[in-house]
């Protein structure tokens, strides 16, 4: 195998408005920290000063981010009915009741809350985001796409489009489905999982050269940062088809037609080594080489990664279980390293850039603080 990783210009070809984008995702991200503290200075303040409306509004944000959410409706309430409020102040009050309703998962009252507001006067773009995410949560990913497209908020229109095309696909209707996809890609190039799910689609009929070209295409497009979920992705697929060749018991399944494991691997693998040297993308080489039993192969691809990143733990891990085989061992000690080996397999390989949240499993939105495409790989354990 030829290797050309340490030579090579660095391709600038992805989307150069990544960041804004991401920073253009509408959600509201929650505090991190404890606010029980503020929670009960505001408290007494408000106590001591009945109308100071702002404070109120703030503490039943506070209420809110905490998941007091009964507290935080009936401080809105409180408002609401208060003789001689200024409009504008009703007018967020009903805005926050809103986001109240729609945080406990009353999304019919959180509508009429909106709506409330909109005719008080409350700003009418940020009325526009909340339905938009009212439309999310109910599982309207066309109205949400559209919506966000209205917004021009790129990003989350785009994974809203993608929802549609899972939908789309789980209906048959698989014209429309990728119509969707590639509506999702003209809105935001970068859209990481729009390219994921078209790589997918293309591993289920079986063609490894349509999964090698539109894997090319995405990683041109796709920030540095998120090119390893594709690979995530695509080896998740592959586990699933596995998962469904040995259940199935011969019957016919979505999985039924996909690419063998060692087309697969002879397509991608040429793209990998034509991309800069990235400790992740050769991290996931191996382990598609290692699904080919190409232990020789594997092992040369995880020894390069730790010439990137010497403590990249997954590529150490992986080592380690390959010369595991080589060495002798008393009983008793192959049963603790199995223990730890199999414990350091279950450490959540993912984390928030903005929040820090850790998950075992790919995230688009950050399920804490809603960022959009915040999700990072844990190379170093101690991240």
């Amino acid at each position: 195998m030829v290797w050309q990783f340490f030579n090579r210009k660095k391709a600038s070809t992805f989307d150069e408005n990544v960041r804004a984008a991401r920073e253009a995702g509408g959600g509201i991200s929650l505090p991190v920290q404890d606010t029980r503290a503020a929670i009960e200075e505001l408290s007494q303040v408000v106590k001591n000063d009945p109308e100071a409306v702002e404070i109120y509004l703030a503490l039943g944000s506070l209420y809110r981010s905490q998941g007091e959410i009964e507290r935080a409706i009936q401080i809105r309430n409180s408002l609401i009915v208060r003789p001689g409020l200024d409009r504008k102040f009703k007018a967020r009050a009903w805005f926050e009741l809103g986001r109240d309703f729609r945080r406990a998962g009353f999304l019919d009252r959180a509508d009429k809350a909106f709506l409330e507001a909109r005719s008080l006067g409350q700003d009418p773009t940020a009325i526009h985001q909340e339905m938009a995410r009212l439309a999310a949560e109910r599982g309207d990913f066309e109205k949400a796409a559209d919506s966000y497209g209205q917004l021009n908020l790129p990003l989350p229109q785009a994974h809203y489009l993608v929802r549609l095309a899972l939908d789309r696909f789980s209906e048959g209707n698989n014209s429309q489905a990728h119509r969707a996809l590639r509506h999702a890609i003209r809105a935001y190039p970068g859209a990481v999982e729009a390219w994921l799910e078209q790589i997918v689609q293309a591993y289920k009929t079986g063609n490894a050269t349509k999964v090698a070209d539109i894997l090319g295409q995405a990683l041109e497009h796709v920030a540095p940062d998120l090119r390893f979920v594709l690979f995530e992705g695509l080896f998740l697929a592959a586990n699933r088809a596995e998962t469904a060749k040995q259940t199935s018991f011969g019957e016919e399944n979505e999985w039924s037609r996909v690419c063998n494991d060692e087309k697969l691997v002879n397509a991608i693998l040429p793209i990998i080594e034509r991309q800069d040297p990235d400790v992740l993308l050769l991290y996931y080489g191996a382990m598609f080489l290692l699904r080919l039993e190409d232990l020789e192969n594997a092992q040369s691809w995880l020894e390069k990664a730790l010439m990137l990143q010497s403590d990249f733990w997954m590529a150490r891990l992986e080592l380690f279980e390959l010369s595991r085989n080589d060495q002798t061992l008393t009983p008793f000690y192959k049963e603790q390293l199995s223990f730890f080996t199999g414990r350091a397999r279950k450490v959540r390989r993912f984390f928030c850039r903005r929040c820090g949240l850790k998950r075992d499993q790919l995230f688009f939105n950050c399920p804490r603080c809603r960022s959009w495409h915040s999700i990072a790989f844990r190379t170093d354990i101690s991240e």
